[in-house]
């Protein structure tokens, strides 16, 4: 038996690989070895990649080389007539076929694998050149890109808040109901095991365990006081009976996850790893609010953070709890102050080290125990606190998205952020992020793809509102009336933009125009610059019948430019021009032939500037 002992986050792991469960128990044993230098030799600060992978290379080793008549039990790693490249190769194949699409476990494995090897060949092992070349190699297996996580919906945060909230709440109330029933206890071995006052007085003195509640305890003798108070709590008797004293006074895994919650989605500057390896001498409270140092493994890295506390009537009324002690109730200063509070009796009563988010809970079902909330054994996960609020008359009736990772309240709270700020790449990113890390884990949220649509559809509307007016036609009869009151008035100009029209003194070519210095299309005071490419569809341009045959001539131009433009470019410059023209000219249709005939008796051409010509004709 192989095993490695180290610790983490103060608690000590373990983990152990038994090469006699495999056929192949040599080649297995040789891998554990090299797993154990491996890791001595690295100081590596996790294991678990290595001896899974050699579980799982044996046991395929174990159904595969029976198949290719080798006895498994005589495999080596310098037995030459074993091609174990070729193993290697069917062994990453066979793993694709047991993990999803995106998962990186397959890559992970093989990776594992090939660097004990590799680390097997460095000490000069007996292996054959060919394992010395394919460990030297990059994994077979390709590395999955992985299914990155989405963020919460916004009515699930929302419901998510307000839950917290209220458990927080109960577990105070819980507690101070504790504190009330010790500060009525007294010893149980002197007066007595059957009163609820001397159990929670014997919980606090570490009297009570598994051994003494079946000594002094029977289920036959509780007091009406306890069996009320067991049923109340939907236990057993015996260990049961033992955590529900305990919790009482000392808050559970379970407890904490609400603090979590509340946490997250106020720190969007810090991950759950940064939040969960907190202790209590890293918060430095004052009246402005709470100084934090946050550490963070992954990327070895230390930095404080100050969050500064809201003014009490800033606080909103349903919190209900403006009395506790420090400005804010449920901004960041007011939720630690809170946490650190509910572990006070827990820092007191047991010994170890002072991790914020400390839990009382049971060790090999025996005795209660104090130590750093794991969050992940059965009944204590993320996953469990959100299944306890959900179904009929609960907070989440119909369940919450999966999956239920924790790391997607971060995300929630980031893109609820950069929605107050007005939704833009750089306040998404924030200051503990680049730009280009936001784009490879944030920017795929739907909350980001729902503002980057209502971005391009703000900006497509501002572009639309432009071009979809319409010229104004004006008959010959109407014409010359353009600087009487009622009918500048009819045509939406003053009676002295009416003569200018009317005299010809805001030609702009094709058309007329009401206002040159007042174009949807430019900048309000300066000349419109894109005349007479978007007259035809804009609101103030006037079109004359006496103007029919330059129309009539640009008509034909955009005709011209089907054939030299693409399909799609034509149609986004020339397509509702078109439109418009056609409109034009069955209003006019009797005067369209004596246009025609102008253009030929006068030989008109188009005047388009060059600058037209080289924008829009290419």
């Amino acid at each position: 038996m192989r095993e490695i002992v180290f610790r983490q986050r103060e608690r000590p792991v373990y983990a152990r690989l038994d090469p006699s469960a495999f056929a192949c128990s040599t080649l297995a044993g040789q891998l554990a070895d090299l797993w154990v230098d491996y890791h001595r030799k690295n100081s590596l600060k996790t294991v678990h990649a290595y001896p899974t992978a050699i579980r799982s290379f044996a046991t395929f080793l174990d159904v595969h080389l029976p198949s290719q008549g080798i006895d498994a039990a005589h495999a080596r790693l310098e037995d030459e007539s074993i091609d174990l490249p070729a193993m290697i190769h069917a062994w990453g194949q066979n793993l694709l076929t047991q993990y999803p699409e995106h998962s990186r476990r397959p890559w992970g494995l093989e990776r594992a694998l090939l660097a004990l090897l590799n680390h097997g060949s460095e000490r000069e092992l007996a292996v054959s050149e060919r394992v010395r070349r394919r460990v030297a190699a990059p994994p077979g297996v390709r590395k999955a890109s992985g299914q990155v996580l989405d963020e919460f919906s916004n009515s699930e945060r929302a419901v998510m808040r307000r839950t917290a909230r209220d458990d927080v709440r109960a577990l105070e109330g819980r507690l101070a109901r504790g504190r009330e029933l010790l500060a009525a206890g007294r010893d149980p071995r002197r007066h007595g095991w059957l009163e609820l006052p001397n159990l929670i007085w014997a919980a606090r003195h570490g009297l009570v365990d598994s051994g003494a509640l079946s000594d002094n305890l029977l289920s036959r003798n509780w007091s009406a006081e306890v069996r009320e108070f067991a049923e109340s709590s939907g236990i057993w008797p015996g260990i049961g009976l033992m955590g529900c004293l305990y919790r009482m006074l000392f808050p559970r895994e379970i407890d904490l996850h609400p603090f979590r919650v509340l946490l997250l989605l106020a720190m969007t500057d810090c991950t759950s790893e940064e939040l969960h390896s907190l202790q209590v001498p890293d918060l430095e409270f004052s009246t402005e609010g709470v100084r934090i140092v946050q550490t963070k493994q992954r990327a070895q890295r230390i930095r404080a953070d100050f969050h500064m506390a809201e003014p009490l009537d800033a606080m909103p009324e349903e919190s209900g709890d403006k009395t506790y002690a420090g400005q804010g109730a449920w901004d960041v200063p007011g939720l630690l102050r809170r946490l650190v509070g509910v572990n006070v009796l827990t820092r007191e009563v047991f010994d170890g080290e002072p991790w914020v988010f400390t839990a009382v809970e049971s060790r090999q079902r025996v005795r209660m125990e104090a130590a750093l909330a794991a969050f992940q054994d059965p009944g204590r996960r993320f996953t469990h606190w959100l299944e306890g609020h959900s179904g009929p008359e609960r907070p989440f009736p119909q369940g919450v998205s999966r999956p239920h990772d924790i790391r997607r309240l971060r995300k929630t709270a980031k893109t609820t952020r950069v929605v107050a700020l007005g939704g833009t790449l750089t306040d998404l990113a924030g200051d503990d992020h680049n730009v280009r890390v936001f784009q490879q884990h944030y920017a795929h949220g739907t909350t980001a793809h729902v503002l980057a649509g209502a971005a391009m559809n703000r900006a497509q509307s501002k572009v639309f509102a432009k071009i979809t007016g319409t010229p104004t036609l004006v008959r010959p009869e109407d014409q010359t009336h353009l600087g009487d009151p009622e009918v500048a008035a009819a045509l939406g100009v003053t009676p002295q933009q009416g003569i200018d029209l009317r005299d010809g003194e805001l030609d702009m070519g094709v058309s007329n125009c009401k206002d040159p210095h007042n174009s949807p299309h430019s900048v309000p005071g300066k000349l419109c610059h894109v005349a007479p490419a978007m007259c035809m569809i804009c609101d103030n341009a006037v079109v004359f019948v006496s103007q029919l045959p330059q129309q009539l001539l640009l008509f034909d131009h955009i005709q011209r430019m089907r054939d030299v433009l693409p399909p799609k470019s034509w149609h986004s410059v020339w397509g509702r021009q078109e439109a418009t023209l056609k409109q034009i000219f069955a209003e006019c249709a009797d005067h369209v032939a004596a246009a025609r005939r102008t253009i030929e008796e006068q030989a008109l051409t188009l005047n388009l500037p060059l600058g037209m010509r080289t924008e829009y004709d290419r």
